[in-house]
């Protein structure tokens, strides 16, 4: 039986690519946003890859059209196996200058959308015992850095919350899984349409990944929910591993560096953003998954690659580990020689 997975931000950037991979998969896939254009796009690239669209025009910060659209999901193909939350919005700009009204949208939508969608999923998965979710984090989960304080508290909210929900899954015994897959920076449409009050065009902070390389590392967590989540990208391990070493000396390094890598040397845009409305309704237009930074983005990552195969990345490390230890026996042997 083909798998029914639950996709919110599925319209455009990380949501879409993965849309596209459980499309290959000719699973049943509901799509989840508010831009119709979008969706509507992203569905006939399900269908065209082999898999069942289900397109559910629906604002996640909203509880009540988020169940309606769980509703609509089972209504049409029966249990849902995996729900994956993913939609998002965000201001640029220094903390003094977000409105209350932006730094509670922002809210609303990164951090208690995730939150309507896991209760959704869960309301269906635990009388069933069995199901997964998978929160699409980010690195700014565990590090904060300038000009996205709406943005990084939404997604550190997101990792606590899931991680009290997991503890409690795991008191009753529970076979529904949920697991985090903290991404890099990621070259979606978010930085041509997010509001920004920055002189310049906003970029993620390089290196940037394609949202191919993001979907693949959200379906490997789906398949392999045991784990309490999974980093995307060497940048997201470095990113944490700095933090939880030297926090200080990496807020000293932020605030000298992290107002200028987060811009280009572009204008900045001067479309509307999607802040309270979608940018991609029928007469916006489909913005596709990708966003601008084509010329810069990797479409692999060879850490995350590691991660999905497990077994192949302990070899590699018992090689190298090897390789190691003879090159400094021999080493040792040649300096004893010498010395005789």
């Amino acid at each position: 039986m083909p798998q029914t997975v639950v996709i919110t931000g599925a319209s455009a950037g990380i949501g879409r690519a993965t849309a596209r991979l459980y499309g290959k998969r000719g699973a049943n896939v509901v799509l989840i946003a508010r831009g119709r254009a979008g969706l509507d796009a992203a569905a006939k690239e399900v269908e065209s890859l082999g898999g069942r669209p289900l397109v559910q025009v629906a604002d996640t910060a909203d509880a009540q059209q988020t169940e309606a659209a769980a509703d609509a999901a089972e209504q049409t193909f029966g249990p849902i196996d995996v729900w994956i939350n993913c939609a998002f919005t965000s201001v640029f700009a220094p903390f003094d200058e977000i409105t209350a009204g932006e730094y509670e949208r922002v809210t609303q939508v990164t951090y208690l959308g995730f939150v309507n969608g896991t209760r959704s999923a869960l309301k269906r998965m635990l009388p069933r015992d069995r199901g997964t979710v998978v929160q699409v984090g980010s690195a700014l989960g565990e590090r904060a850095i300038p000009l996205q304080s709406a943005y990084c508290g939404a997604k550190h909210a997101v990792n606590g919350f899931t991680s009290s929900l997991r503890t409690e899954l795991l008191h009753r015994g529970s076979n529904v899984r949920v697991t985090i897959a903290q991404m890099p920076a990621v070259n979606t449409p978010q930085f041509s349409w997010v509001r920004s009050r920055l002189p310049r065009h906003p970029q993620p902070v390089p290196p940037i990944y394609q949202p191919e390389v993001a979907a693949r590392g959200v379906v490997h967590a789906a398949d392999h929910p045991g784990r309490k989540q999974y980093y995307i990208g060497a940048t997201t391990l470095a990113t944490v591993l700095a933090n939880r070493i030297a926090p200080a000396l990496l807020d000293r390094y932020l605030a000298r560096t992290g107002f200028d890598a987060q811009q280009t040397d572009l204008r900045p845009p001067s479309g509307e953003s999607n802040l309270f409305e979608p940018v991609d309704r029928p007469e916006g237009g489909d913005h596709g998954a990708h966003g601008v930074f084509d010329g810069s983005a990797h479409s692999r990552s060879f850490e995350a690659a590691l991660a999905r195969h497990p077994a192949a990345a302990a070899s590699a490390v018992a090689l190298g580990v090897g390789v190691a230890a003879t090159a400094k026996a021999a080493l040792s042997r040649r300096g004893r020689a010498k010395a005789a």
